[in-house]
């Protein structure tokens, strides 16, 4: 992840900048007097501020300028780590995971003069190097003003609200209710990321031509465990708990759920990465089990159409990128576009931008948030972004390449606060539930949120939660105090 730890300097240097200048503010003195240091340290910040962005674009291709970038963040968590601990009364500081700068030994032995001394001329080193790699000052920065895991679940939250994919749900359910084949039928629905096939899934599984079958639904992920597809399986038809650990017992209450006569089961395997065909085959094995007249229909979403091939019975369906218009309409509907009063003006804009959301829901939901409370000259930066044709995406499929331009951008425009609180959030496996007041609490721990004067401090973090859902980095989990990354 060195090119996201890179990305995250300005949004420390913001951070460590405030807490520098509160100090300042604060005129703390003891024996001590180095409110000059202080001063000197937030000029050496200032001084290389105007060009972070421009630095942190470079750091995406140029291994010289993210190490440059390391050294810098490292700088300003010490420094955090050092104000902290002064302020505080050597009390453990509150950046856990900082790193000390190489050559400056912070103990008892050096009196917290010497330790402001030798980190400014550490600082001020650093700070000094970026004149070697001409940096320019990125004029047309976007800037979000604050205003305002991953597992997915069967329940739609408004049906009405989703776009685009109603031929192709009525594509599939009609073929699958209409099947005639007893047994199992496993259908595949594969695409790249963010292209809609959870939504597509969860549209199919809702619908009303299934409302008398039995109906599970599992998230896989990429840690594939038979183990828990079984016991989640067993625990759904029998509306219990399961938690069989001997591969015999499992198979043989699996055969006794699923081969009673007559009897209609709905299965969805969402996210499936498991490529061995030997695990894949015991997989089906598992819930190839059935009476007479007995039938299992197993929906199966994944981004890899080899493993779409390994998997299926029938033949496997090929998610189609969405039209650029309903890609618009996703825009329209998350940005609030029909109450902006500039709407005429920035709408050829807003199409433009549509385009280069390569078909991908995910995107366009990501992009249409970010752009809500942008201006119309901010929404033209946003189109004429050279983030759109960054060399470190020239390897990866078209619509592929197009997501991450979307997200990276979406990251981009954050407050420098939300910005660390979502990358704190990295600490989690991809598919982790996490408790939301959990993750709050660990936040204002480590000193992620802004000061305010207006909201509490939880009043902000609810509204962090908030706009990282809106953006896609998060997403609700079944349980409505819990998110998911």
């Amino acid at each position: 992840m060195p090119k996201l730890e890179a990305m995250l300097v300005s949004s420390v240097l913001s951070v460590v900048s405030q807490q520098i200048g509160a100090t300042i503010r604060g005129h703390i003195r003891l024996q001590w007097d180095f409110n000059k240091d202080l001063i000197k340290m937030k000029m050496a910040l200032e001084s290389v501020q105007a060009v972070l962005k421009d630095a942190e674009r470079q750091s995406i291709q140029d291994a010289t300028v993210r190490l440059w970038l390391k050294r810098l963040k490292d700088a300003m968590y010490a420094i955090s780590d050092m104000l902290d601990e002064f302020e505080s009364g050597n009390k453990p500081a509150r950046w856990k995971f900082a790193a000390m700068i190489p050559g400056i030994a912070i103990g008892p032995r050096f009196s917290m003069a010497n330790k402001m001394k030798k980190m400014r001329e550490e600082l001020e080193n650093i700070t000094n190097q970026h004149q070697n790699f001409r940096f320019t000052t990125d004029i047309s920065s976007i800037v979000q003003p604050f205003l305002d895991e991953r597992e997915t679940d069967s329940y739609l939250n408004d049906q009405t609200l989703i776009v685009g994919r109603t031929e192709e749900k009525i594509r599939i359910t009609d073929s699958l209710y209409e099947s005639t084949m007893e047994g199992i039928t496993i259908l595949p629905i594969y695409g790249i990321g963010g292209i809609g096939k959870t939504t597509l899934a969860k549209l199919v599984f809702n619908d009303t031509l299934f409302k008398d079958y039995s109906q599970v639904w599992i998230y896989v992920s990429q840690i594939f465990n038979l183990n828990k597809i079984g016991n989640s399986v067993i625990s759904q038809l029998s509306k219990g708990e399961s938690h069989i650990a001997e591969k015999q017992r499992m198979r043989t209450r699996l055969a006794e759920l699923l081969s009673a006569a007559g009897k209609k089961i709905l299965i969805v395997l969402d996210d499936l990465w498991e490529e061995n065909e030997i695990q894949l085959e015991e997989l089906k094995g598992m819930l190839t089990v059935g009476g007479e007249g007995g039938k299992v229909i197993v929906i199966v979403t994944t981004r890899d159409e080899a493993i779409a091939k390994k998997i299926c019975t029938v033949h496997p369906y090929k998610l189609p990128p969405l039209a650029d218009e309903r890609c618009w309409d996703i825009i329209k509907q998350k940005c609030a576009f029909e109450a902006r009063d500039d709407k005429d003006h920035v709408e050829s804009i807003g199409r433009d931008i549509a385009m280069k959301c390569g078909g991908v829901a995910l995107a366009a939901q990501a992009l249409g948030y970010m752009l809500k409370p942008l201006t119309f000259g901010e929404w033209e930066a946003v189109k004429n972004s050279d983030f759109w044709n960054l060399p470190a995406f020239e390897d990866e499929p078209s619509p592929q390449r197009n997501v991450l331009a979307c997200l990276l951008l979406s990251y981009k425009s954050m407050p420098s606060h939300l910005k660390l609180c979502f990358a704190y959030c990295a600490i989690f496996p991809k598919g982790h539930k996490i408790v939301k007041d959990d993750l709050i609490h660990q936040w204002i721990a480590h000193d992620f949120v802004a000061p305010s004067s207006i909201f509490s401090t939880r009043q902000l973090c609810e509204s962090y939660v908030k706009q990282l859902l809106g953006l896609s980095f998060l997403q609700h989990a079944k349980s409505f105090s819990r998110i998911s990354e």
